[in-house]
């Protein structure tokens, strides 16, 4: 049998006609349709509902009526513990097909993208929603709000000062959302709006009810150095340091403590009555009324020193009630010095009441009463032309300050310092600080005042001057200033004399220089007003009359006399004179006395 050859393609063959499956074109085409209309019409990048179809440890597969199951993780459920097969969820469309032909979807994206919208809807319309406190974070809490994670600050907790903020965590609160950061998808909700919503109702019922005098209960908010916050039920008013208690509080922290109730008066609020000044120490009776009423000036009481101030110190006797110890009530001595050298903050000390005013309010103290007054025996202890050791404390123009032990002060005056020096100022003569030997001059028991000398200790050496000076004796002497036309001079014993300038006039006519050593006659002596006055011109006008000595004096068997000793001793130390010298002059009168005799 002879084979058929292959037909030959034909240009009008109907390949579409020819149904290998059985269905013609036409019914395919229907068939197509109804397939499609079976399927929903999903887009990607939107959140679809789907049915859970399959659940096990590791997956969901969710029919979301498309070609193929969405596949999700079954960790993106953990927060539903009862999901179910048959159950509707939310899922978020990925890919509707990826390179193996699957759809991707996503339960977790599709719970942030509702919730998202949902939490702007919120802000828009002040809903009160409810939201889990998962964990503490820096300065506040972590919420979890429809899915997203929000941020609740410490501060919008609650209406007072949170402490512990770990107390909230794993509860659910309600809140309201405060402010959305659209760029970085922030969140921020406030638990405290809610109250503060409540509690304003409240807060003008209590402003509109507030007056002066008025005792209410509350709650210690906050403390501070300066005072304490109370809480009186929405309001807030604060009681100063100084009203908290009669006595000297150094902190609050001693009188009331955090989240303390008590009852507080209203001493003062503004218009507004936003600010409300309360008192804690005025629910309780002053201290000054409860003062024993047999307490009288001269009465001794004891106390602690609760403040320092340079001119005096604070003790406290009973709480509440201070008497002010002045520094010059704390010794009896009358220099001036700190109160900070007898007293300290915390000491226990005893004192004399000196004045007492139950209406001011005030007492005066003094710690020096209760120690002996040294004046009350200076007579016998110091009496006149008796000679004491004292220690120089202050100078004055006029003269030098000295103590002669703790509380009593004497005056040296200016002139009462040397014989023979003359001082213009005591710190030529001595120093702060060193030990002088005095002697009384005067006491004034009444002013507390003693008059000293120092001169006095030794015998006036003008006595013997007196002798040895006399008028119409010759001494050499060297000219050593030129003031006011005259010549000062410098004579035996450290004394000067001055020479009139028409006494300086030499034999020769020329007048005598400075420095020039002369012989000089002594024409005026004055034992008051110590003043000696010389003359070179009548050495030589009047012959050579120069007794050195007063008549009488005696001579050594070597024909130098006694008295030339002693003035040649004296002179060697005329530049550098001191009381000291006195002695020698002393003797040098005495020996002269006897030579007289």
């Amino acid at each position: 049998m002879a084979k058929e050859k292959p037909t030959q393609g034909s240009a009008d063959f109907d390949w579409d006609a020819l149904a290998l499956d059985g269905y013609s074109l036409v019914q395919r085409s229907e068939l197509s349709d109804r397939y499609e209309n079976t399927l929903t019409s999903i887009n990607e990048k939107e959140v679809v509902e789907g049915t859970v179809v399959l659940l096990n440890k590791k997956e969901v597969i969710i029919n979301i009526g498309f070609k193929s199951e969405g596949v999700v993780a079954a960790s993106e459920f953990r927060y539903n513990t009862e999901l179910k097969v048959g159950d509707t969820v939310d899922v978020f469309v990925e890919c509707q097909e990826d390179k193996y032909g699957q759809l991707i979807v996503s339960h977790r994206t599709a719970r942030m993208h509702k919730a998202w919208i949902r939490v702007n809807d919120v802000l828009r319309t002040g809903e009160v929603i409810t939201g889990f406190v998962k964990c503490r974070t820096k300065g506040g809490l972590i919420v979890d709000v429809f899915g997203i994670e929000a941020f609740l600050p410490g501060s919008q907790i609650d209406v007072k000062p949170i402490r512990d903020y770990d107390i909230y965590v794993g509860k659910n609160m309600e809140f309201k959302v405060v402010k959305i950061n659209q760029e970085f998808r922030n969140v921020v909700v406030s638990h405290k709006a809610l109250i503060e919503a409540e509690l304003e109702e409240q807060k003008k019922q209590i402003i509109s009810g507030l007056e002066k005098g008025q005792v209410l209960e509350g709650t210690v908010k906050n403390i501070t150095s300066y005072g304490v916050f109370i809480d009186l039920g929405g309001v807030d008013g604060l009681i100063h340091i100084t009203d908290l208690s009669w006595g000297r509080v150094n902190h609050p922290e001693e009188i009331v403590s955090l989240d303390e109730k008590l009852n507080v008066v209203i001493l003062d609020f503004d218009d507004d009555k936003k600010r409300i000044a309360l008192g804690l120490k005025q629910l309780q009776p002053h201290p000054w009324d409860a003062l024993d009423v047999n307490m009288n000036v001269g009465d001794k009481v004891s106390g602690k020193v609760v403040v320092m101030a340079d001119y005096g110190a604070f003790v406290e006797i009973a709480a509440g009630v201070e008497g002010l110890i002045h520094v010059s009530e704390m010794s009896w001595s009358q220099h001036l010095r700190s109160a900070q050298d007898f007293l300290n903050v915390g000491d226990a000390v005893e004192a004399v009441i000196l004045t007492l005013d139950r209406e001011e309010r005030k007492m005066s103290l003094g710690i020096k009463q209760l120690m002996p007054d040294p004046w009350s025996e200076i007579e016998s202890k110091y009496a006149v032309g008796t000679k004491h050791n004292a220690k120089v404390r202050n100078f004055t123009n006029f003269g030098v300050f000295v103590e002669l032990e703790e509380g009593v002060d004497g005056l040296i005056h200016i002139s009462d310092l040397s014989w023979q020096k003359k001082i213009k100022h005591p710190s030529e003569f001595c120093k702060i600080g060193d030990e002088m030997e005095v002697i009384v001059l005067e006491i004034d028991r009444e002013s507390r005042r003693i008059s000293l000398g120092h001169k006095q200790l030794e015998e006036n050496p003008w006595d013997v001057f007196e002798s040895m000076f006399n008028e119409g004796s010759v001494h050499q002497g060297t000219i050593i200033e030129m003031k006011d036309k005259s010549g000062i001079v410098s004579l035996p014993y450290g004394v000067e004399g001055i020479c009139p300038s028409k006494h300086l006039r030499k034999e020769d006519g020329s007048n005598a220089k400075l420095e020039e050593i002369l012989d000089f006659k002594v024409i005026e002596f004055n034992k008051e007003s110590k003043k000696i006055v010389v003359s070179h011109s009548r050495t030589f006008e009047e012959g050579e009359d120069r007794p050195t000595a007063p008549k009488g004096a005696g001579k050594k068997s070597g024909g130098e006399s006694s008295t030339s000793q002693a003035v040649k001793a004296i002179n060697q130390n005329s530049e550098k004179s001191t009381l000291g010298d006195l002695d020698a002059l002393a003797e040098l009168k005495e020996k002269m006395d006897k030579g007289n005799k």
